[in-house]
């Protein structure tokens, strides 16, 4: 079992910023990628941003240019920094872990981001 916990959600004006983190804990496997993805109220659950099996990044197109994902393997740990938050970026935010040799996705709690004036 892996566990996640995320931090770094909130309330913030648009044109602010938030930085979300996500540490992974439990059974952790070496061959891994984490990312996040994201839900409105009525939609579904999309990619925000993601490490790929190559080490790359992955963005949606709506958070290219304003959100960053990063991580630090030593410490299971990834963050999104996103900035030039609009309206629209409110949603419930989760993190996930995905063992690419289980094919085995864990997913965080989620933490909310809202952005409103």
């Amino acid at each position: 079992q892996v566990q996640l916990v995320e931090s770094g959600g909130g309330l913030v004006q648009p044109g602010g910023s938030l930085r979300l983190s996500c540490a992974a804990s439990g059974s952790i496997f070496d061959i891994y990628i984490m990312g996040w993805y994201r839900q409105a109220p009525g939609n579904q659950r999309e990619l925000v941003a993601t490490f790929t099996t190559g080490g790359n990044t992955n963005y949606a197109d709506s958070v290219k240019g304003r959100f960053t994902i990063s991580r630090e393997n030593a410490k299971n740990t990834v963050w999104l920094q996103m900035n030039g938050l609009k309206p629209d970026d409110t949603a419930v935010y989760y993190c996930y872990y995905r063992n690419l040799v289980s094919r085995v996705t864990y997913w965080g709690q989620g933490t909310q981001v809202t952005v409103s004036s």
